[in-house]
């Protein structure tokens, strides 16, 4: 048994050892492969007519030694459209049998071989000529209103598209779809023969290829003999506001199917009633009735309708609501007159309209009155929206609303100053009021004569005048006066009151002690003092330094700088400059000249003394010496003569 196994054992190993020689074959083929390129053709050609049989052949450029697996998928206008894998050499053959417009397009094929893609250039596929559509309906004999089924079709057509139904070769309906046909339901509620017909588009975005147009089917539509009818009551043009106006829809003619019908009474968007075979509408006549009436019948899908003018004329005409004056201040009385000019003198006479006056939608007059009403001066708030009322035989009208903003009388100006007032500099001054209604006259006055006036029109508008002041007395001469009402007198300002710079003058420099007296050791004042209007910011300087020595501003007229410990070297020149709002001003220079102090003198006298006296005293010392010397010679010549003699 051992020795029949044993051969087929060894059958099975030299088989798997064949089997893994063929597959490192077939790897290493696989890995030699050159890809380099992919192309796409399309016959018989580019531009084919419809119901072609057209191949799409997809080829790749493969150098190898062995079998590939090659992924192929075809593209048409980027959407993938096919894919396939194959294994031997041959060409990926795609086809379109009977090619139609749908199938136009751009086409790309892309091949894969061992994780290596290639693509091929893109070929314009174009199918030209479209089927010609075939219409047909359910019946062609109906009557008004009655649903007709129609169907258009293009067999041998495929993609997206969109259908045309046309009714005397006016469109009446489109449909898109991804069919060869379409089947939609009509309606017709014109009676008489019409001719139907349709075509379609083919979407190749962006663009779309038309069909020519199908068969004609010439349809008949059977009229309904029933008509609307419309009646008014009173008869004739001379309707009244105030009569009974009663107006009626009814219908006219065969009613064997009346459970679908429905009538409608309407003017413009209202609608006024509605019933199954009749409608009324009954009102109180008023002239805004005046219009055109319709009557409406529906039955089913049909719809037909009859209209009927109605003109009103005025019992009396809308009142008109006057005031005089027709401008008004607080506290001023006026006249309010409601009036209706115009009246039907058949049915009324001018005194039978009476007439009611209201502020703000409340009545002013407790009862009806001849439509003359006098606003008493006493009434805290006139101003208001006012309106008036007509009556006469149950009809009321209003008048148009009449606003009236009673003006507020001007408060008393103030008159001020802008900016910084400098005698002898012009400048501004505004006069103004913080209530008055507009337009209000501003008028500027110096004393008792008029300097300049303006009218202030506008909100953002001011009253402002230039003025000049050669004291600052003179600003107590100015005043200025409002009015915006001619029937009252002017208000008055207060006189112009402001602070005025009086520009500096007389700048002047004095040195103390006198300066005869400024000695060393000691201390000096400098004092810079000037006329006009404080404050006064003041500088000193000495000649020769564009520094200031010191500033300090005040209030005062003048001010001073001390320097103590006077020495030489605060000899010099020296001057004071001031400043204020107005100007600026210099003092003339005044020269220092710091003198020796009292004791240094005498000390120098003094040393000059001793000098004088050590040098005396020498001198004598000197002279004395001298004499002494020839006396002691005389007395040592007589002691040698002495001693001679003895000798």
């Amino acid at each position: 048994m051992w020795e029949l196994q044993q051969p087929s054992v060894r059958m099975v190993t030299r088989l798997l050892l064949l089997t893994s020689v063929l597959l490192s074959t077939c790897q290493v083929a696989e890995s030699q492969a050159l890809f380099t390129g992919v192309t796409l053709t399309l016959e018989p050609s580019n531009d084919v007519s419809q119901g072609t049989n057209v191949t799409v052949r997809c080829q790749a450029v493969v150098s190898s030694s062995g079998f590939l697996n090659r992924k192929y998928t075809i593209y048409k206008d980027n959407a993938e459209v096919h894919t396939e894998s194959i294994t031997t050499a041959e060409d990926l053959i795609y086809s379109l049998r009977m090619a139609r417009v749908a199938n136009t397009g751009k086409y790309k094929c892309k091949v894969n071989i061992q994780d290596k893609e290639l693509s091929s250039n893109s070929e314009k596929l174009t199918v030209t000529g479209l089927q010609t559509p075939v219409l047909s309906v359910d019946k062609r004999v109906f009557s008004e209103g009655e649903e007709v089924t129609v169907w258009c079709k293009a067999p041998e057509e495929s993609g997206n598209i969109v259908f045309y139904f046309y009714k005397d070769s006016k469109e009446l309906y489109e449909e898109m779809v991804n069919a060869n046909q379409v089947e939609t339901r009509l309606r017709f509620n014109n009676a008489g023969d019409h001719r139907l017909h349709c075509d379609y588009r083919v979407i190749l975005l962006p663009d779309s290829v038309p069909s020519t147009a199908s068969n004609n089917v010439v349809v008949t539509v059977k009229e309904l003999f029933i008509t609307p009818v419309i009646s008014v009551r009173p008869h004739g043009s001379m309707i009244i506001e105030g009569d009974i106006l009663d107006i009626s829809c009814s219908v006219s003619g065969n009613l064997q199917n009346s459970s679908r019908l429905k009538v409608y009474l309407n003017k413009g968007q209202n609608l006024l009633s509605t019933g199954q075979s009749k409608a009324n509408h009954s009102i109180r006549a008023l002239a805004e009735h005046s219009g055109e009436f319709q009557c409406t019948l529906e039955m089913g899908n049909v719809v037909k309708q009859v209209t009927e003018n109605v003109t009103i004329t005025e019992l009396f005409s809308q009142p008109v609501l006057t005031m005089y004056p027709t401008e008004v201040f607080e506290k001023e009385k006026f006249t309010l007159t409601c009036r209706s000019t115009n009246y039907s003198s058949d049915r009324i006479s001018a005194s039978d309209v009476k007439y009611s006056i209201y502020k703000d939608n409340y009545t002013l007059t407790p009862g009806s009155f001849n439509g003359i009403y006098v606003v008493p001066g006493v009434v805290r708030n006139s101003s208001g929206i006012y309106s008036c009322k007509a009556d006469a035989r149950m009809i009321s009208k209003y008048s148009a609303k009449l606003p009236v903003h009673a003006k507020v009388l001007v408060s008393k100006p103030e008159l001020t100053a802008i900016g910084r007032v400098v005698v002898g500099k012009p400048f501004q001054v505004r006069c103004h009021s913080d209530r008055g209604s507009l337009p209000i006259e501003y008028t500027l006055w110096k004393k008792y004569s008029e300097v300049n006036s303006t009218t202030v029109q506008q909100p953002h508008h001011q009253a402002i005048f230039p003025i000049t002041v050669q004291h600052y007395s003179d600003m107590q001469d100015y005043k200025c006066e409002a009015r915006n009402n001619p029937k009252i007198d002017a208000v008055v300002s207060n006189k112009l009151n402001t602070t005025v710079i009086v520009p500096l003058s007389n700048p002047g420099l004095s040195v103390v002690p006198d300066l005869l007296e400024v000695t060393e050791g000691n201390e000096m004042y400098l004092i810079c003092g000037v006329e006009g209007s404080p404050p006064v910011t003041f500088k000193w300087y000495r000649r020769g330094n564009n520094q200031p020595l010191f500033t300090i501003t005040s209030i005062q007229s003048s001010e001073s700088l001390q320097i103590k410990g006077l020495g030489n070297e605060h000899s010099g020149t020296y001057y004071c400059e001031a400043i204020n709002y107005a100007n600026m001003v210099r003092s003339q220079p005044v020269t220092v000249d710091v003198k020796m102090a009292m004791w240094k003198k005498g000390l120098i006298v003094a040393c000059c003394l001793l000098v004088v006296a050590v040098l005396v005293l020498a001198c004598v010392l000197r002279y004395n010496s001298k004499r002494g010397k020839r006396e002691n010679a005389a007395e040592l010549s007589v002691l040698r003569a002495l001693n001679q003699m003895t000798l």
